[in-house]
């Protein structure tokens, strides 16, 4: 994500949305959709002074293989 050039998740003006986009589009460069993937809802309700967290939800069997062979490949192995 070195291409993101969006403020810090405490700034004010953060949208982790545009976030949640880009790795939306990294998965589908390998094949890899996380149906549930998204902003975590209760995060979003002002309770905690910590940004929002991304849900990535569940995925089957498959898509969790992909995922660990998509990022095996990042590490170089």
């Amino acid at each position: 994500m070195d291409d993101v050039t969006q403020d810090r998740p405490d700034s004010p003006t953060y949208d982790i949305v545009e976030d949640i986009d880009v790795l939306r589009a990294a998965l589908a460069a390998h094949g890899i959709t996380l149906p549930s993937l998204g902003v975590d809802p209760l995060t979003l309700a002002g309770w905690t002074k910590h940004p929002p967290l991304v849900a990535l939800g569940n995925c089957t069997v498959v898509t969790a293989r992909r995922l660990a062979e998509a990022l095996r490949a990042g590490a170089g192995g």
